[in-house]
């Protein structure tokens, strides 16, 4: 057993010093990442108890993303990558300290907030992936990502039982806004050690300054609808689990336990996968991801009770690190490709993606407020969740005719540049 480990530290050793500082950044920020996805909601449901105000929060969040994606852009022709990354990784406590300082939870301070959480997310993922591309390859990016989720999975059983009875024993002794600010403070103090960190980085800026067009190659619009059908469920992977919860489970510490429940088993089989996987073998694990996450949704419809809660984030937690683990290396053999046949920025792809998703989190989120609001909440959470991820099954096929079409392109280059030679 010592000899294995001995063998994936080496393994991880020999990876490239970029590699390396990037997965050590996404580490440690990964520790605050439970608590901007499921506790900031919670906390809204707490004070508020309307999931139509969660949803809000959201949407300012993902118009907040692409917005923020076009302004990073920008910056990147005038500021180091290292230092956007940076305070995307900071914004994200800012928002949170918005958020506390509310006296009331009215609309208008909980889209201020989601706006700037929104910036925060847009500069910290733009940033990322470009980083993740330009430090990995078609052969290591399973690896990659499986690593990667290995430790968010990880971070997972801790960070939410450690945060969520903190809050509850906070509440019960009558000052569970004070628990929160104490954790909007640690949450600060963690980005910024992540940010010391990617400064270790030698990374540097994409070279081409161009990255906003309007055309793409065909093969492009593809990724574009798998990328819409991923945003459809993206919401409901943020803020279902804690809606679902402080509703029919009641608080945060309860809250906390289900997240962490079998986490340390899919941590482990993310990183098995990861390693061990070859790029052909990506479409299985999307699919299978998908399947999971069906199930998932089919549960929580029928049962609609603590039992149907504490199943669906059983189930959520393979199914989230599956789809991420398989999704993100498709759509970054898609930009490696093209952008050697369009002679175009990476981050000109990466910049557009981010409208497909924004395309998908609005339907995806509109359906649960169209649901909620000519029905009722219990409705929308039932059903709304069920509905995207019974669509979301499309991107079985769609995913698959992307890596066979890649595939031949990648042949087709290959050849044109030996002809070439």
């Amino acid at each position: 057993m010592l000899n294995k480990l001995k063998l994936e530290i080496g393994h991880f050793r020999s990876q490239s010093h970029n590699f390396k500082i990037l997965t050590l950044t996404n580490l440690i920020y990964s520790i605050v990442l439970p608590v901007i996805d499921i506790f900031v909601a919670a906390y809204v449901m707490r004070n508020s108890n309307d999931p139509t105000k969660v949803v809000v929060y959201q949407l300012t969040i993902y118009t907040g993303i692409p917005i923020t994606f076009l302004i990073n852009g920008w910056l990147l022709n005038r500021f180091p990558i290292k230092l956007l990354f940076s305070l995307g990784m900071v914004l994200s406590g800012v928002s949170m300290a918005i958020m506390m300082s509310l006296n009331t939870l009215d609309i208008t301070g909980i889209a201020i907030a989601g706006i700037v959480m929104g910036m925060s997310f847009g500069f910290y993922w733009a940033n990322r992936d470009f980083l993740a591309l330009s430090t990995t390859d078609n052969n290591n990016r399973n690896y990659y990502y499986g690593l990667e989720t290995f430790f968010y999975t990880i971070i997972a059983v801790l960070i939410p039982v450690a945060i969520g009875w903190f809050i509850e024993l906070s509440a019960r002794g009558g000052d569970a806004k004070l628990a929160y600010r104490i954790v909007t403070g640690i949450v600060f103090v963690i980005t910024i050690l992540a940010s010391v960190m990617c400064f270790r980085g030698k990374f540097v800026n994409p070279v081409n300054k161009k990255f906003f067009y309007l055309k793409f190659d065909p093969y492009w619009n593809k990724l574009l609808v798998l990328a819409s059908l991923k945003g459809l469920v993206q919401g409901f992977l943020v803020t279902a689990p804690a809606m679902l919860i402080m509703l029919l489970l009641g608080q945060e510490g309860a809250l906390g336990t289900a997240q962490s429940i079998g986490a340390i088993f899919a941590a482990i089989l993310m990183y098995i996968i990861g390693r061990k996987t070859s790029p052909s073998q990506r479409i299985y694990v999307f699919g299978t991801g998908l399947m999971l996450f069906t199930i998932a949704a089919l549960i929580n419809g029928i049962l609609y009770n603590a039992t149907g809660v504490i199943l669906f984030m059983l189930f959520l937690l393979l199914a989230k690190p599956l789809l991420d683990l398989a999704y993100f290396p498709i759509q970054f053999r898609v930009i490696d490709l093209l952008s050697k046949k369009e002679k175009r920025s990476e981050f000109a792809y990466i910049l557009n993606h981010e409208a497909g998703l924004y395309l998908g989190r609005l339907t995806g989120a509109g359906t649960f407020l169209l649901l909620a609001y000519y029905f009722s909440n219990e409705v929308a959470l039932r059903y709304a969740i069920i509905i995207v991820a019974v669509l979301q099954l499309s991107s079985f096929w769609v995913a698959k005719r992307i890596i066979r079409q890649g595939d031949e392109m990648e042949k087709s280059l290959h050849t044109q540049v030996i002809h070439h030679e």
